[in-house]
């Protein structure tokens, strides 16, 4: 039962068995292999090519031949899997519904600022809107909406209903755009979905700051105007104002551990930053407001969804840690910062557990260095550890291990959401 799964701690259990097969290293003939995309936008292959970091690219070329040379066989593909797993999150008609709204949302925005301002501030929100919002994958503003679908009466799949879901969607994606915009500054990151950062226009720069606070106040506008006359309103306004609050929580723990002496990383430090900063907000939210929508009110079932939806997060940001390192920015959208930023990822917490003195002793010299040498020789210390393969067990193993735990919950909320939620990430390659 889920009761006492969540007693012993689902994620407090990944992080042992990750512990367990990181202290010892295992044999395998097959790794991740990551795909390429013909389909690159230009103003992001110039910016590339215009990049004075060759030796970083040279090694990250030679890293993507390497890992593309062999491919990886997972248990997953011969163990039967529920038909829900196999399907993906939501349709492309789906999709293209979702996007039809956005424009209805800008409209709206556009006259709610127009209220107080008709000169500038009117068009440049619109610009920043579109710049930050529609561009990304979207997911987690489609599953609030797959959610919506899944947990409403056939009697409420009205028209008026699933287009507020929609807008419910997109209020998550806002959501979104204001801690990317911030995070991108932060870190001082070049690229993200494929485009320059939002600060790094000559005409944004740090002004962008405030186009995130436009932003995130916009998002409350919208939430009064679509549900303000229904009971769960402020059920709705406390969530977004919880996990905001939680999110900025993470960005801190990230932010300050970044500073921290690399060879002090532990999982449990590692699993709280991921914890707050990705995996509410990612996955539990969207599911959240749905369960609120749909008049979901018994607190036992708002637990385990929590416990399963950050179980997922932590697989999530995984994979994510890995592909910062190890993707295709031309896939990814974005070129990878975690090394020379110095931030506890998965893969600088597992080498610390393998690393011998010296090889520690290197991690502290190079960690954190923006210096391409030093980028591609932490790179090269994590293939000599064995953290490709490794990491391709962990995801074989954690994938299995979150379906088992999703197909012990006795209570609540469809086995088949989680199932297409987790089948959306699982093995992506951005």
């Amino acid at each position: 039962m889920l009761s006492t799964l969540i007693k012993a701690g689902p994620l407090q259990t990944i992080g042992r068995q990750l512990a367990r097969s990181a202290e010892t290293p295992v044999q395998i003939q097959h790794v991740r292999a990551i795909s390429k995309s013909s389909e690159v936008n230009s103003d992001y292959m110039t910016m590339r090519e215009n990049q004075n970091q060759k030796t970083s690219r040279d090694y990250n070329s030679k890293m993507q031949l390497r890992l593309k040379k062999v491919s990886r066989t997972l248990s997953t593909l011969n163990n039967s899997v529920s038909e829900a797993a196999t399907q993906t999150a939501v349709t492309k008609s789906e999709s293209r519904e979702f996007m039809a709204v956005f424009p209805d949302l800008v409209r709206d925005l556009t006259e709610y600022s127009k209220k107080y301002d008709n000169t500038l501030a009117p068009k440049w929100f619109v610009r920043a809107l579109q710049y930050n919002v529609p561009q990304g994958k979207k997911n987690r503003g489609l599953a609030a909406v797959l959610a919506y679908r899944m947990l409403s009466k056939s009697e409420d799949l009205t028209p008026e209903n699933i287009r507020r879901a929609h807008y419910l969607g997109w209020v998550i994606e806002m959501f979104q755009s204001v801690f990317l915009i911030c995070d991108d500054a932060m870190d001082g990151s070049q690229t993200r979905r494929g485009q320059p950062c939002w600060y790094k226009l000559e005409d944004v720069k740090l002004s962008g700051i405030n186009d995130a606070l436009m932003i995130d106040a916009a998002i409350y506008y919208v939430l009064k105007k679509q549900f303000g006359d229904e009971s769960y309103y402020t059920k709705l306004v406390e969530l977004f104002n919880e996990i905001k609050f939680i999110t900025t929580i993470g960005q801190s723990l990230d932010l300050r551990s970044a500073r921290m002496d690399v060879t002090k990383y532990t999982m449990d430090l590692y699993k709280s930053i991921v914890c707050h900063k990705t995996a509410y907000y990612t996955f539990y939210l969207p599911v959240a407001l749905a369960m609120h929508m749909t008049g979901f009110t018994d607190p036992e079932v708002f637990r385990q969804t929590k416990t399963i939806l950050l179980e997922i997060g932590l697989f999530y940001q995984t994979q994510d840690d890995f592909l910062d390192c190890f993707g295709d920015p031309a896939v990814t959208g974005k070129i990878g910062t975690d090394i020379e930023e110095g931030k506890c990822t998965w893969l600088s917490v597992v080498a610390m557990q393998r690393a011998s003195d010296d090889q520690k002793e290197l991690m502290k010299q190079c960690y954190g260095s923006s210096d391409p040498e030093k980028i591609a020789r932490v790179k090269k210390l994590y293939e000599e550890l064995g953290l490709p393969t490794t990491y391709a067990i962990y995801e074989e193993e954690s994938y299995n291990m979150i379906k088992t735990h999703i197909q012990q919950i006795s209570r609540g909320l469809p086995h088949e959401l989680f199932f297409k939620i987790m089948e959306k990430i699982y093995r992506r390659d951005c």
